[in-house]
């Protein structure tokens, strides 16, 4: 829901256009009838990445970046699913 408000009256309900605007409703204040801010929540800053955290609890084939076999880009064998594909209802060939 959008709120528009004038200066005077933003000054008089800040705390309510601000519980509003932290619920999710848009807030404008306008001046004359134009609009010239819009009162927005203010994003949590992101946790910075810490490089190596998780060392060691990765594990991956020596060949994972070895060329795929031909049967792959020439679709055969292979299934294209959806959301909505079962996979149950297909047999699993696995890629050694």
């Amino acid at each position: 829901m959008t709120t528009t408000v004038e200066v005077e009256e933003a000054k008089t309900r800040l705390s309510n256009l601000l519980t509003m605007a932290l619920g999710g409703d848009e807030v404008i204040i306008a001046e004359d009838g134009k609009p010239i801010v819009r009162l927005v929540p203010v994003a949590p800053k992101k946790k910075k990445r810490i490089a190596g955290l998780n060392r060691g609890q990765i594990k991956m084939r020596e060949d994972f970046d070895a060329p795929l076999p031909d049967e792959f880009w020439m679709g055969e064998d292979c299934i294209f699913v959806s959301v909505d594909t079962k996979l149950s209802d297909y047999p699993v060939k696995l890629l050694t």
